[in-house]
């Protein structure tokens, strides 16, 4: 069984049992109809007092976990945090949280879930800890990962809420695993001299799609054929969800006289530990031939190499494909030979670029 009185010092957090004295607060809260504190919480504040007293206690005294509030350091409950379906035979438990929406952005979660699971391992036998999350929030994904947990896999439709089913990400943290954030790349906005690389939002769906349903881009890369909007818009939930991962990042080039879509950017296959990964683009038809493509991979590669000290950035171009291969070697891309059948049975032309090449 948790000790009833735990209590959990963070940096910036006090992690404790919520009290009596929390009425007020609690009130506010369940007023406003703000979603953050633990299941089993009241919906209107006539039932507070009773919930303080006994209900938000009850998990504790089951043995299977407990609730505790999350305070800042003026003692205002920013948010919630619980152990629950704890097994001590197993040696298990989960960790759930929330925060108010006023005080999120702040790192408040990820410092709290890192406090109360390195409590867990100090003061308890337990050896594992589990986190789930939503496959489409991506805050609480980043949050797993920074506080070093390890994604373990998509539970697919495992959650059913008011919207309907949604996929569930499975996180596990071990005893002893090494607690270091995962990698991932920040979401930055890079300028070239005419183009400014920002990351892709909705806004952008309707001339990545006509730029990937061009037939130039259809008969070059390996986009799906018959390229839809809907094709775009689970795209752009895809690269975001790359980037959260680590695996990769993308961009639109917007002209920055204007903001007209000019082309698609983007790293994947980052492999962090050689500190490489691969550069791909697509350029909309109306501005192929205005050397677009080269300027914004150059300005990635400076990026990648000067700020991530990263030390290959590969280029592969469909050798029917002249223009895209002029892209790589204006951009100073060194040919290192050609990739038989790598493309849906075509042959690429693979360049690289290191930091040296730079000028």
């Amino acid at each position: 069984m948790f000790d009833p009185d735990v209590t959990v010092i963070t940096g910036r957090l006090l992690l404790r049992p919520f009290r009596p004295d929390d009425e007020a607060r609690v009130r506010s809260i369940v007023g406003s109809g703000t979603a953050f504190l633990p299941p089993g919480a009241p919906t209107h504040v006539a039932g507070v007092p009773a919930w303080l007293s006994t209900g938000v206690h009850d998990l504790q005294r089951s043995g299977q976990g407990v609730h505790l509030a999350m305070t800042d350091a003026d003692g205002l409950i920013v948010g919630a945090i619980s152990l629950f379906k704890t097994s001590w035979g197993a040696g298990t438990t989960e960790v759930g949280y929330g925060v108010h929406p006023l005080h999120r952005g702040r790192g408040y979660a990820t410092e709290a879930v890192r406090g109360l699971t390195d409590w867990v391992f100090a003061a308890t036998d337990l050896r594992r800890i589990d986190l789930t999350a939503n496959l489409d929030n991506l805050a609480s994904l980043r949050v797993a990962q920074k506080a070093g947990f390890t994604w373990e896999g998509v539970l697919r439709q495992a959650s059913l809420e008011a919207d309907g089913p949604h996929d569930l990400v499975m996180f596990g943290l071990l005893r002893g695993d090494d607690r270091a954030p995962a990698d991932s790349l920040p979401p930055v906005e890079l300028r070239g001299d005419r183009l400014l690389l920002r990351p892709l939002t909705e806004r952008d769906v309707p001339d990545l799609a006509a730029t990937a349903a061009d037939p130039v881009t259809q008969a070059h890369t390996g986009v799906p054929r018959g390229y839809t909007e809907d094709h775009a818009r689970s795209f752009v939930a895809a690269a975001e969800l790359m980037r959260v991962r680590g695996q990769g990042i993308a961009w639109a080039g917007v002209e920055c006289a204007g903001g007209r879509f000019a082309l698609n950017v983007d790293l994947r296959d980052i492999d962090w530990v050689n500190r490489t990964a691969e550069v791909g683009y697509m350029t909309a038809p109306w501005a192929r031939g205005r050397g677009y493509a080269g300027e914004a991979v150059l300005a990635v590669a400076r990026w990648l190499f000067g700020t991530l000290v990263f030390q290959r950035l590969l280029l592969r171009a469909a050798v029917s494909n002249p223009a895209s291969q002029r892209v790589a070697e204006k951009a100073g891309f060194t040919r290192e030979g050609v990739a038989r059948n790598a493309l849906r049975g075509e042959d690429l032309v693979v360049y690289s670029l290191v930091p040296g090449d730079l000028v």
